[in-house]
């Protein structure tokens, strides 16, 4: 069947990139396209796709297709205001700080995909990602995903400082990843901490 497609629709250029890099490193199995309107959307085969992360005001101009697709609607709010947002469907608060918004994003994506569910089957890539790191650097790698300084770490494992420090350092070069955001989304699609236990 191909790679499973999500569409971020909006006329603002800026969040769709914004939003489809976000989401392509939360589902990377995804290919992620970008529609700059409703009537983009309409062209491009609509129901091909898994997910459809939509502007209010496009759902809201064209409520009834949406609601026809309710299910695979995330509605992008720019209000966390519940009685302002459409009961109908799943908000997404967009103007929040990113690591809430992407708290909010591994959420959705560990409530409805974890492990891939749902989704077509695709080479398997976590069973090729977990042979990468030892045990060792996954505990690291967890207590760091849930917040804990080296310091904190080093203590909880009854390890040296320098030790965790080298773990880190390792772990980011082996994953090639560079920031502790995409370490925190690397953990949580791969099953080794459950969103829940990161600080949002």
């Amino acid at each position: 069947m191909g790679q499973p497609k999500i569409a971020v629709v909006g006329s603002n250029t800026l969040a769709l990139i914004g939003m489809r890099q976000l989401l392509q490193s939360v589902m990377p199995i995804v290919e992620v396209v970008t529609l700059g309107s409703f009537a983009e959307l309409t062209a491009n085969h609509p129901d091909q796709y898994f997910h459809y992360f939509v502007s209010m005001e496009i759902v809201l101009s064209e409520r009834a297709f949406f609601l026809e697709r309710r299910r695979k609607t995330i509605v992008l709010t720019t209000t966390q205001n519940e009685t302002a947002q459409l009961s109908d469907f799943h908000c997404l608060y967009i103007n929040q700080p990113e690591q809430q918004l992407l708290h909010a994003l591994l959420q959705l994506e560990q409530h409805a995909h974890r492990g891939g569910r749902n989704l077509p089957p695709t080479a398997t890539e976590s069973a090729q990602s977990r042979q990468l790191l030892t045990r060792r650097e996954v505990e690291v790698m967890s207590l760091i995903v849930q917040g804990y300084i080296n310091k904190e770490v080093a203590d909880k494992l009854h390890i040296g400082l320098s030790t965790v420090i080298t773990h880190r350092k390792n772990i980011m070069d082996k994953l090639g990843l560079k920031s502790v955001s995409a370490l925190t989304i690397y953990a949580v699609t791969h099953g080794y901490v459950d969103v829940d236990k990161v600080k949002g």
